[in-house]
């Protein structure tokens, strides 16, 4: 008899673990990230580093997020589609490497005389922007949800090797400069070339490029622009605020807890406050060493700006013309824009 009821508990135990098994793997994630900068560089990289130890630590382990170093698993332009089809059910990249494919992308990660940080997080979060986002990848047949998970500060406007006084100095210049605002420089005369952020020092050490822009102070730092190209203008028209994506393969999301889906939202949310603070921490220090170091630290004149606002005026007209989605995004931007001013000329003090 004893020998029977301690096999009867025995079943009943067994039987208990077999039915808690399917709960316990359902309540754990694994997020296999390729990200589309260097875990490495400030702001870029950190960010998204910074999530996945996060996530790991208010989930108590059960949401893990791996991330795979560029091109480890898939290049940084490929992880749209890599995401879409399920290669890997999540990845970190900027909606600007899209631009060839989605011609609004750039308008949901840096806009030429755009919104700054607060104003571009406003009208995410609290406008239409974040419906709008995630209406584009839906209607260009991409499976994916779409978070909104770092946002950067202002970038430099790019280093030169001499300097640039009026529109005419920018003829012919082949410049590395990304998104809508390359577009707005070929206007003025300038060739606007795509080339990868390891790339870059070699091409302007050789020649190939005659100035580049690429990030913040102090990520530029990093890749020593310093060493070859002394002028650093100043502001980053092109790119006032710039954000940054967390992708997830729709089917994953779709089969996500409640509460992974809000630990996933809210941890990205908590980044946008830590990406923006870190970028503004690291710059000055930065900017007060180069200067040290010979750099030319300088603000567009009003002439500049000037070309570069009616360039892109031009520029933004043509993609509207072009893209009704492009056209609908910005027309919503805009009338943000437009009522968000009132606050702005009112609740600020003058720069």
């Amino acid at each position: 008899m004893t020998k029977l009821k301690t096999l009867s508990k025995a079943i009943m135990v067994t039987g208990a673990v077999a039915l808690s098994a399917p709960a316990i793997s359902a309540d754990r994630l694994l997020l296999k990230t390729p990200v589309a900068f260097s875990t490495s560089l400030p702001a870029l990289g950190t960010t998204i580093t910074w999530v996945s130890e996060r996530l790991s630590e208010i989930s108590d382990g059960n949401v893990k997020m791996k991330l795979y170093e560029p091109n480890k698993l898939v290049s940084p332009f490929e992880i749209l589609d890599a995401v879409s089809t399920g290669k890997v059910n999540s990845g970190y990249a900027l909606p600007i490497y899209w631009q060839g494919k989605i011609p609004a992308a750039p308008l949901f990660s840096a806009v030429p005389f755009g919104p700054e940080a607060p104003e571009y997080m406003a009208w995410i979060y609290k406008g239409n922007g974040l419906e709008l986002y995630q209406e584009m990848y839906d209607s260009h047949g991409y499976n994916v949800k779409v978070l909104p998970c770092a946002i950067v500060s202002p970038e430099t406007s790019g280093w030169f090797s001499k300097p640039i006084n009026s529109p005419q100095d920018l003829e012919g210049l082949n410049i590395r400069f990304a998104g809508l605002g390359g577009a707005v420089l070929e206007k003025l005369g300038a060739n606007a070339l795509q080339i990868p952020g390891g790339e870059i020092f070699g091409a302007l050490e050789k020649g190939a490029i005659d100035a580049t822009e690429f990030s913040q102070p102090a990520i530029d730092e990093l890749l020593g622009f310093r060493k070859i190209a002394k002028y650093n203008y100043f502001p980053g028209w092109h790119q006032q605020a710039t954000i940054f994506e967390l992708l997830i393969n729709k089917d994953t999301w779709n089969d996500m807890s409640k509460s992974h889906q809000a630990m996933l939202e809210t941890t990205c949310m908590a980044s946008m406050t830590n990406s923006v603070a870190e970028g503004e921490a690291m710059q000055f220090p930065v900017m007060a060493k180069a200067k040290e170091n010979g750099v030319e630290i300088r603000y567009w004149n009003d002439e500049m700006l000037t070309a570069f606002r009616d360039a892109w005026d031009e520029v933004v007209a043509e993609e509207q013309a072009k893209d009704p989605f492009f056209k609908k995004v910005w027309a919503d931007m805009s009338e943000f824009r437009k009522g968000y001013e009132l606050w702005e000329d009112n609740g600020f003090l003058p720069r």
